[in-house]
């Protein structure tokens, strides 16, 4: 599964990720991969928890073995996505964070087969 974070600094992109972690049963201590790129925590299911910011595209995020991460039997988080947007697989988990006052998020979630499914049941 690959999770693919939007909105800009301080939104809670790793907050997020911390969540996900506590929901894959990981203890260890989450932190943002800013400088290293890429963190691995092991849980239930892998977590691949990558953050694009410094990265110049497509092509630095390939020399990563990308497809690796993104293929993997695990869960793959990745900060600042849009730079890598074309990469991405047809079923990406697409979560959009933005500013709603000095302490509220809104938070989008977009995933072709969830809302698929969503209006085939509750729309009339």
């Amino acid at each position: 599964m690959v999770c693919a974070l939007r909105g800009g600094l301080g939104l809670g992109k790793t907050t997020l990720t911390k969540g996900i972690a506590q929901a894959l049963g990981i203890d260890t201590a989450i932190t943002s991969p800013t400088y290293t790129i890429v963190n691995e925590y092991s849980g239930t299911l892998p977590l691949y928890h990558i953050d694009v910011y410094r990265l110049g595209g497509v092509d630095e995020f390939e020399l990563i073995d990308a497809s690796h991460y993104i293929y993997s039997d695990g869960v793959c988080v990745i900060e600042w996505s849009e730079k890598v947007a074309s990469l991405l697989p047809v079923d990406t988990v697409f979560i959009t964070l933005e500013h709603s006052g000095m302490e509220k998020r809104i938070i989008t979630i977009q995933h072709e087969k969830l809302e698929r499914c969503l209006h085939e049941h509750f729309s009339t």
